[in-house]
C-alpha cells in the first residue's frame, strides 16, 4: 500500500470517528432527550443511556430533568375578603411528566410555573376569610394545587403539592386575635362554671328529696356532720337541733302560758 493511500485511510478513519462521536449523545437516569430533526419535534423522547443522532446540526436534542423540582414562592403581600392584609409565602413541588410539551408549548417552563404560582396564590388568598386561610389551611392548599396544577398541565408539568409556609399579620391584628382568644377562654371558664353550679344543685335537690321521705336519713346527717367537725379537733361544736324539736318545744311553751 503507497503512502498515499495510507494517508487518505487515514484521514477517512479519523473522520469516521469524528462522525461517530458527533453522533453519541448520553442523558442521565432522570433526564431525557427530546429530539429536533431538521427543526421537526420527533415523536420518541431519547435515554436514558447512550443513544445515536444525525451528526452535523441534523438533529437538535434537549434535555429535560424529570426530577421533582421544589418551588419557594416569595412573600406576598395579599388582602383577604374580609380586608385583611397578610403576607403569605408557600412551597410547590412539580415535576415535568411530558418532556416534548414542555419543550414546545412553554418556553421555559419553569419561570412559567413560578409565575403562575405567585398570581394564583394572590388570587386565592383574596377569596377567603382570614379566619378560614388560618384553621383551614389544609383546604386552602388544596385549592391552590388544583388551580395551579390546571393551568401548567398543557406544559405536560405536573404539580403535585403547594403548601402555605407563613402567614404574617399586621401588629394590630395579632393583638385584636389575642384579645378574641383570651375573651373565648373566659367565656368556656364561666359556662363550664354555671353547668357544674347547675349539677350541683341538681344533686341538692335529689338529696333533698330523699331526706324529705326519710326523716331518719336527716338525723344520720347531722351526727355524720358532728363526726366530721370532731376530726378537726376544733374547740368549738355546733349541735344542730332539728327543726320539728323547736317547734315541739315551742307549742309546750305555748301551752304552759295558756294554763298558767
Amino acid at each position: 500500500m503507497s503512502p498515499q493511500s495510507s494517508t487518505i485511510l487515514l484521514v477517512a478513519a479519523v473522520l469516521a470517528l469524528l462522525v461517530l462521536l458527533s453522533a453519541i449523545r448520553m442523558t442521565q437516569e432522570y433526564e431525557r432527550g427530546v429530539v429536533f430533526r431538521f427543526g421537526r419535534l420527533l415523536k420518541r423522547t431519547k435515554g436514558p443511556g447512550l443513544f445515536l443522532v444525525y451528526p452535523f446540526g441534523i438533529d437538535r436534542v434537549v434535555k429535560i430533568d424529570l426530577r421533582v423540582v421544589t418551588l419557594d414562592i416569595p412573600r406576598q403581600d395579599c388582602i383577604t375578603r374580609d380586608n385583611v392584609t397578610v403576607g403569605v409565602n408557600a412551597v410547590a413541588y412539580f415535576q415535568v411528566v411530558d418532556p416534548r410539551r414542555a419543550v414546545v408549548a412553554v418556553s421555559n417552563y419553569a419561570n412559567a410555573t413560578f409565575q403562575i404560582a405567585q398570581t394564583s396564590l394572590r388570587s386565592v388568598i383574596g377569596q377567603v376569610e382570614l379566619d378560614e386561610l388560618l384553621s383551614q389551611r389544609e383546604r386552602v392548599n388544596q385549592t391552590l394545587q388544583h388551580i395551579i396544577d390546571a393551568e401548567t398541565e398543557p406544559w405536560g408539568v405536573k404539580v403535585s403539592i403547594v403548601e402555605i409556609k407563613d402567614v404574617e399579620l399586621p401588629p394590630q391584628m395579632q393583638r385584636a386575635m389575642a384579645r378574641q382568644a383570651e375573651a373565648e377562654r373566659e367565656k368556656r371558664a364561666k359556662i363550664i362554671h354555671a353547668e357544674g353550679e347547675m349539677l350541683a344543685a341538681q344533686q341538692l335537690q335529689q338529696a333533698a328529696t330523699t331526706m324529705a321521705a326519710e326523716p331518719s336519713a336527716l338525723q344520720l346527717r347531722y351526727l355524720q356532720t358532728l363526726t366530721e367537725i370532731a376530726v378537726e379537733k376544733n374547740s368549738t361544736i355546733i349541735f344542730p337541733v332539728p327543726i320539728d324539736f323547736l317547734a315541739t318545744l315551742t307549742d309546750l311553751l305555748k301551752r304552759s302560758r295558756d294554763k298558767a
